[in-house]
C-alpha cells in the first residue's frame, strides 16, 4: 500500500512548519507553534486466581494531553479575548467564567510544501486553561516576545473528510 495515493510520486511524510489553527470559523493569524497532540490510555491489569502468574491488560480510561499555541506579540486580541472568558477580573463575584461560551471546537490543518490542507484534526470542547500574555522580556536578548494559550479539552480526532490533496506541478515554459 502506498503512503500516498493520489500523489503517488510522493514519498517524503508532510512537514512540520506549514499549518493553521482556526475557531469560531476564522484561521488565528500568527500561531507560530503547536504542541504535539497527545493521547495516553491507562493499563488495567487483572489476574484470576487461576491463571497464570502473569496479569491480563486491558485498556482503561484515556487522557488527552493539553496542547500550548506560541505566537508573537501583536495587536490581534483573539487570544485575549478567549481567555478572558475562561477568568476576568472584576467580573464579580461568581460570574469570572462565560459559561455560555468559554468552550470551543479547534482544528489544526496540516499543509503541504504548496499551502494545501493535507492532514486536518478537531479539538473538541477546548477551553484556556493558561494563559501567558507576554514570555520573558530580555533588553540583551534578540527574539520575538512570545505570548501562548495552554488549551485543555475533550478530545481530538482526524478528520478523515479531508482528502489528500492534488499537489500542483510547475513547469518552466522554453
Amino acid at each position: 500500500m502506498a503512503e500516498f495515493e493520489v500523489n503517488a510520486h510522493r514519498f517524503d511524510p508532510y512537514k512540520n512548519f506549514k499549518f493553521l489553527v482556526r475557531w469560531d470559523g476564522r484561521t488565528v493569524a500568527g500561531i507560530s507553534k503547536v504542541s504535539p497532540l497527545k493521547r495516553t490510555t491507562e493499563v488495567v491489569k487483572h489476574r484470576d486466581g487461576g491463571s497464570p502468574s502473569t496479569p491480563r491488560k486491558s485498556p482503561g480510561r484515556t487522557e488527552f494531553e493539553g496542547v500550548t499555541l506560541e505566537r508573537g506579540v501583536t495587536h490581534d486580541p483573539e487570544f485575549d479575548r478567549w481567555a478572558n472568558k475562561v477568568w476576568q477580573v472584576g467580573a464579580g463575584l461568581g460570574a469570572e467564567v462565560s459559561l455560555a461560551d468559554f468552550r470551543k471546537n479547534i482544528i489544526i490543518d496540516v499543509l503541504n510544501e504548496a499551502g494545501q490542507v493535507a492532514v486536518s484534526h478537531k479539538l473538541y470542547r477546548a477551553w484556556v486553561a493558561e494563559y501567558q500574555v507576554v514570555g520573558e522580556l530580555d533588553a540583551n536578548a534578540n527574539a520575538v516576545a512570545i505570548q501562548s494559550l495552554k488549551l485543555e479539552f475533550e478530545g481530538w480526532e482526524r478528520d478523515y473528510e479531508v482528502p489528500e490533496p492534488v499537489e500542483p506541478s510547475f513547469t518552466n515554459p522554453a
